[in-house]
């Protein structure tokens, strides 16, 4: 049998080949044995399937449903396709024991994956992923199907989506709206955020235009990842019809990229710091913020502005979210544009993101770009690479390891000051630059993350990056 192991969010693997309805309901049974060994205190027995528009995810979400049920819990199961974030909303709404959902999120369109999401609303963290990998193969697979759960009450269908809207309509003042209506665009990359902005801004004075909203299990070819390499088809719609904002979300609508209302792609790091800093300076909010390791340095900036605490976490949202769920974070944010908002879930959701955004803009009545010049007048230029090279295990870890007993003296011209070693191996000089090292989790691969104040500093990063893997 197929090895099931989770990554950095959830199992993923290709469709038919390790993604199997076999294979999810030897996990379902195996996450149903680990729930009720280990019930949460305050949680009922129940557990909500929700799922996305790929190839078979409906099919996938009913054979959870159907083995959570056969194994005596209580089983909620979305009406149709729905974002991450409404799941994970689900599960702490309805004080549920966990949640899974069938998503494979950006990956290619032969992928699918399965998200468990704890009572919390948010990622299980690590010992409850490998708690439920040692029960795999523990017991035979026990299903009640969906047609007999559905007449006894065992599992009930409910439009995720519906609570998830209301509480992000709750989480914005609507009020700054009103002075200056917004031309917005939305791409949904064919994912399940399409229409969603649509329905959240219904009843306000902003218009939505929505681009690659028909649903393609095959992304239009594309993997569904909010990336500037992905917005051609949108940048040369703007530049036709400018906006005064374009977001973008990913295939399940947990993570915000975006572009500017004339089609200059926005990075994921503008979009943070943008949000940051609204939070700070137009909300009035403190507390303290948490990045992954990956993510810009003018996050560090901001932070230190305005005197709040900063935490760094390794790469994967279920790091940020232990620490949300301590209760003392304002946000938690990531490279690859998932942010975490206090007084919602502890968890990312790129329609909460994309809605705070708009705020943002409504508050100011000024454009994306004065509000980034304003940032870069303050902080100074920030810009950012990555590069994923192949590679073997053995030459990837002899690479970090080399680098964490001998990293370079010096990034370019400046002196290395500062050396993190706790996922990968992040080099930081004195002039702000940085470089870093880390080998995926899932895949014989070192990823390479840069970040300096020009094009040309992070192109010279990266270079280095390539030299220190090769003379491994």
């Amino acid at each position: 049998m197929e090895t099931i192991r989770f990554g950095t969010d959830g199992w993923r693997a290709v469709i038919a080949r390790d993604f199997t309805f076999a294979a999810v309901e030897r996990l379902t049974q195996a996450a149903a044995l680990y729930l009720k060994r280990n019930p949460a205190p305050g949680t009922k027995p129940t557990l909500v399937v929700g799922y996305d528009t790929r190839f078979l995810s409906d099919a996938f979400a009913a054979t959870t449903a159907e083995v959570f049920a056969g194994n005596g819990f209580s089983v909620i199961l979305a009406t149709q396709a729905c974002p991450t974030p409404s799941l994970s909303f689900a599960v702490k709404h309805h004080k549920a024991a966990a949640g899974v959902m069938i998503t494979a999120s950006h990956n290619p369109g032969i992928f699918n994956g399965y998200k468990l999401k704890s009572h919390f609303g948010g990622a299980a963290d690590t010992p409850t992923l490998k708690g439920v990998e040692r029960c795999l193969n523990r017991r035979q697979v026990r299903k009640l199907s969906l047609e007999q759960g559905l007449k006894s009450g065992k599992i009930a269908r409910i439009d995720l989506r519906k609570a998830h809207f209301s509480a992000l309509r709750r989480l914005i003042d609507w009020n700054r709206f009103k002075k200056w209506p917004l031309r917005v665009a939305h791409d949904a990359l064919h994912g399940v955020g399409a229409g969603c902005f649509e329905a959240l801004l219904r009843g306000t004075a902003c218009q939505v235009t929505g681009i690659h909203t028909a649903r393609d299990p095959m992304f239009g070819g594309r993997s569904p990842e909010p990336i500037p390499s992905n917005y051609a088809e949108a940048t040369a719609f703007l530049r036709k019809h400018p906006h005064d904002v374009c977001l973008v979300t990913d295939g399940d609508a947990d993570r915000i990229g975006g572009l500017q209302g004339r089609g200059r792609p926005l990075t994921t790091h503008e979009i943070i710091c943008l949000l940051l800093d609204h939070l700070i300076v137009h909300r009035g909010q403190r507390g303290r913020v948490v990045k992954a390791i990956t993510t810009s340095s003018m996050v560090d900036l901001i932070c230190a502005a305005h005197d709040l605490p900063l935490t760094e976490t390794g790469v994967g949202f279920k790091y940020i979210c232990a620490e949300m769920v301590k209760g003392d974070v304002m946000a938690g944010v990531e490279e690859s544009g998932g942010v975490a908002l206090r007084g919602h879930i502890p968890e990312r959701d790129g329609l909460a993101a994309g809605l705070l955004l708009l705020e943002l803009l409504g508050s100011t009545g000024l454009t994306v770009g004065h509000l980034l010049g304003k940032l870069e007048r303050r902080f100074g230029p920030h810009r950012y690479g990555r590069v994923d090279l192949h590679e073997s295990r053995d030459r990837i870890r002899s690479c970090l390891d080399k680098l964490k007993s001998s990293p370079p003296d010096r990034l370019g011209r400046s002196p290395v000051k500062r050396v993190q070693s706790f996922d990968g191996v992040k080099m930081t000089a004195d002039d702000g630059s940085w470089l870093m090292l880390r080998g995926s989790g899932t895949e014989p691969v070192v990823r390479v993350y840069a970040e300096a104040g020009s094009v040309a500093g992070v192109n010279r990063l990266l270079a280095k990056g390539r030299q220190l893997l090769k003379s491994a």
